[in-house]
């Protein structure tokens, strides 16, 4: 359809007869038909028109959210960050990818500095943590903790704010991306990371970056497990997988819009969490 005739086809909504078909008929134009509904928003004055042609934008927006998951997913979800980046998306449809790639790689940056040639793994832990929670300052948002905003990469990142899974994906990436051998670890309410040195007899340890990157043993991951009163379980020690850990930040995202009392909105979440289970 050339433009004047998708514009035509917009201006039909506000006809009651054929409006449903309209509709329909612009949805299955797929997102490239946003930019002329969001241009036809700013030229009306209507607001019954205005919701409608948020509805329909956002429809789109979420059809093609769903289509991209379904995209990682079966591509094999290796990119971590591109998950997350995802997920960010069902609240700012307009979220940069490239933008959060550089905010991460300017931490990887910064922590490569700070670190020397056959540093000790403790020493790289301390390093990195030096970077993260002392200079950038990042930390627990525990005044806000069940805001949709802290399972937001791009708004932790702006803010230095988040929950337990955010602040450990922001951690994961820039050590992954230091070649460092760090996973996350899906615990009980609560998400941390494991440190699996290569260096013979080494054991394995904890990250909490909810605890500005506070170095935990396994017999501290044993103690938290027994304070809940639940029965232990081998996944609580050993590293998880990147749709493990975009599950729980759909789950996590879910669980706020509920808090928050708007379950259109977690529905919708629990729609894009079917597409990895």
């Amino acid at each position: 359809m050339t433009n004047k005739e998708i514009k035509a086809l917009i201006s039909l909504l506000d006809d009651p007869e054929v409006a449903q078909q309209i509709q329909d008929k612009i949805q299955n134009l797929g997102e490239s038909i946003i930019p002329f509904l969001e241009e036809s928003w700013e030229e009306t004055l209507d607001s019954q028109q205005q919701q409608r042609l948020e509805d329909l934008i956002h429809h789109l927006q979420f059809e093609g959210l769903q289509q991209r998951l379904r995209v990682w997913r079966e591509a094999g979800a290796t990119d971590l960050l591109e998950g997350m980046w995802l997920l960010n998306t069902y609240q700012y449809p307009d979220a940069d990818y490239q933008a959060l790639n550089r905010a991460i790689e300017q931490l990887r940056f910064e922590a490569w500095t700070a670190m020397r040639p056959e540093m000790h793994p403790a020493d790289q832990v301390q390093a990195l943590n030096y970077v993260m929670f002392r200079v950038h300052k990042f930390a627990a948002n525990t005044q806000h903790f069940h805001s949709p905003a802290n399972s937001m990469l791009q708004r932790v990142i702006e803010t230095k704010r988040g929950n337990p899974l955010t602040l450990c994906v922001i951690y994961l990436l820039v050590a992954q991306r230091l070649h460092l051998p760090v996973f996350g670890v899906n615990l009980p309410n609560l998400f941390v990371l494991t440190f699996r040195p290569e260096l013979p007899g080494a054991e394995p340890f904890y990250i909490n970056c909810y605890n500005r990157g506070l170095v935990l043993s396994r017999t501290d991951i044993e103690h938290y497990v027994s304070q809940l009163n639940i029965s232990s379980n081998p996944m609580f020690f050993e590293p998880c997988t990147n749709l493990d850990i975009v599950r729980r930040a759909l789950r996590n995202l879910q669980m706020s819009f509920e808090k928050l009392q708007e379950p259109v909105k977690a529905a919708e979440v629990a729609v894009l969490l079917s597409i990895l289970e």
